[in-house]
């Protein structure tokens, strides 16, 4: 039985013309062999799957091929070429740094580079996953890097470039890979369609590529996977089965139902897509690629932005004249909404369904709109069309509800001068500020008749405590405030008596919050407050302050004043 080859080696680029989609890339560094123009250090980065190995090894072989073709392509037969192709060539090394990231594997690696090449004129060094060295082994490095023999090249490949430091950076060519698009993978799984006689569907292919996301290693696998499942004969239909992925037809069914703004069509077909086993996180996502293709189609420019096999392409041109762009600004909007708090649901089924829901809605939403405005002309029409006297009262009556603000009570008894009303004329000449200023001030004045309340004493002290627990924070403050209970004198005065000056400025910087919480509980706006200072001689010979403390210090021992002046102290 013959061994099977995945197809990601089978199928591996040999020379810089079958790299794919890297084209500048393989230009710039034929160009360099080509002009003799080799650089000591290259770093090639950029996703999975791209080519940088593969770009690094044909780079490699091809610095030291001594048959050069006319398009500077390895010639495969000389011995440069043939030991590399059967991995015994001793001037070509690979060294992955995953699993020979210290500065011992480094240091080997230093020792290594000393010798000369045994055939051709360069040894050059592979150093794959070069961002999972450690810090020592970097600065263990650069030296080298910097000033390498002669005969010594580096090509440097990774994934996460931000990972490597500045100093190996700069010592470096670096060359980004872009990842592949989806007709360049669909050509190159054609071609190995081709070769391996196998009938497919170019949009099996476009599902591949697409799930590849840009990774030639990735859609070669899926490739396999696929041709596993359905044998020589790779359909759409195969394609979407095996790697679960949503028919496009459910999503252009569902987005029907929203322009018909029909609920009950587009839960069932949600429900549909769940007893698949789709999840749905994934169809939420899927439906704002939709609405997101859709837009893209609605201009020649954009379309091109559109990466779906040829079939669907002309399916969305057919369909997006159906929807306006109001529609897809406005579903992009409710489904990445979703999307975002999808992860923060507890019931994430009922949270899809509100979406679907209100997308069912965004079209009713707008002929609601036209309706109440075709409903609004005859209105307009009618303020704007003369109307006899005699029908004024009916014209007003009619459009009372909506103008009930700038237009009077329209009576038949004539108004004498003694019943004029100032209000009335007012409205009557459109100056609704002066109106709601009186009615404004009519409100304060019964406020203020509201806000004068008895109350007694033991009321007073529940609410003090009350505003002594809000200031539990402050220490000083409350301790001053749950030290006595104030006292309720006449003319809604509350007395207070406090112990010393700082009681005094720990009170008044809360006063007006005092005031206006006593007001407020109490329904009294002319309580106000009176603080009594005690002549308690005990209480006043404490020391609160820092400058008391100093200036009783001060009496006791004047060198006090001498010390504090020489080394400029301040009181605190």
């Amino acid at each position: 039985m013959e061994n099977f080859i995945v197809s990601a080696r089978k199928y591996r680029p040999s020379t810089f013309k079958s790299v794919v989609g890297q084209a500048s890339i393989t230009t710039t560094l034929k160009n360099a062999i080509k002009n003799n123009h080799l650089a000591q250090a290259y770093l090639f980065c950029g996703p999975r799957g791209v080519g940088k190995t593969t770009c690094a090894r044909i780079f490699a072989k091809t610095i030291n091929c001594k048959n050069l073709d006319e398009n500077v392509e390895p010639c495969n037969k000389c011995e440069s070429c043939e030991s590399f192709s059967q991995n015994r060539s001793y001037n070509i090394h690979e060294l992955d740094a995953a699993s020979n990231n210290s500065v011992e594997d480094i240091r080997n690696l230093i020792e290594q580079v000393r010798i000369p090449p045994q055939v051709g004129k360069y040894s050059i060094y592979i150093i794959d996953e070069v961002h999972m060295l450690s810090s020592q082994a970097f600065n263990a490095f650069l030296k080298t890097l910097e000033e390498p023999p002669a005969h010594a090249i580096f090509i440097l490949a990774t994934t996460e470039k931000h990972k490597i430091i500045p100093t190996i950076l700069s010592r470096c060519q670096i060359f980004d890979f872009n990842r592949i698009k989806v007709d360049d993978t669909v050509e190159y799984l054609e071609y190995i369609g081709k070769n391996e006689n196998i009938t497919y569907e170019v949009d099996a292919f476009n599902i591949i590529a697409q799930k590849a996301d840009g990774a030639m290693r990735d859609a070669l696998s899926i490739f396999d996977q696929v041709v596993s499942f359905s044998g020589n004969n790779i359909t759409y239909q195969n394609v979407i089965d095996n790697l679960n992925v949503l028919d496009y037809d459910y999503y252009f069914k569902i987005s029907d139902a929203f322009l018909k703004n029909s609920i009950s069509e587009t839960l069932l077909i949600f429900n549909e897509i769940i007893d698949k086993g789709f999840d749905a996180h994934h169809f939420i996502n899927g439906l704002s690629e939709h609405f997101r293709n859709l837009l893209v189609c609605r201009d020649e420019i954009t379309i091109q932005l559109l990466e779906v096999g040829a079939n669907i392409r002309d399916r969305y041109k057919e369909r997006t004249e159906n929807y306006t762009e109001d529609f897809l600004f406005k579903a992009l909007e409710v489904s990445n909404k979703c999307d975002v708090s999808y992860r923060l649901s507890k019931n994430k089924r009922l949270h899809v369904e509100l979406s679907l829901i209100e997308l069912c809605n965004i079209t009713s939403e707008k002929k609601n709109s036209d309706k109440l405005i075709i409903e609004k002309e005859p209105v307009k029409k009618i303020k704007e069309t003369e109307v006899p006297e005699q029908d004024t009262s009916k014209q007003v009556k009619e459009n009372k509800t909506e103008e009930k603000t700038i237009i009077p009570k329209i009576t038949n008894k004539p108004k004498s001068f003694s019943t004029f009303s100032i209000k009335e004329k007012l409205v009557q000449n459109s100056k609704p500020d002066i109106v709601e200023e009186q009615d404004s001030k009519e409100e304060n004045d019964e406020l203020k008749e509201n806000l004068n309340n008895d109350f007694t004493e033991k009321e007073l002290i529940d609410k003090w405590h009350q505003f002594s627990d809000k200031m539990g924070g402050k220490p000083r403050i409350f301790n001053t405030l749950t030290s006595k209970d104030p006292k309720l004198e006449e003319n809604n005065i509350v007395s207070f008596v406090i112990d010393n000056n700082l009681q005094e400025e720990k009170i008044n910087e809360i006063r007006n919050e005092l005031l206006g919480f006593l007001k407020a509980e109490l329904k009294n706006s002319l309580i106000d407050l009176k603080l009594i200072l005690t002549d308690n001689e005990e209480d006043n010979n404490k020391l609160y302050t820092a400058e008391d403390k100093y200036k009783h210090m001060l009496s006791k021992n004047e060198n006090l004043n001498n010390l504090k002046q020489e080394f400029n102290l301040d009181i605190e």
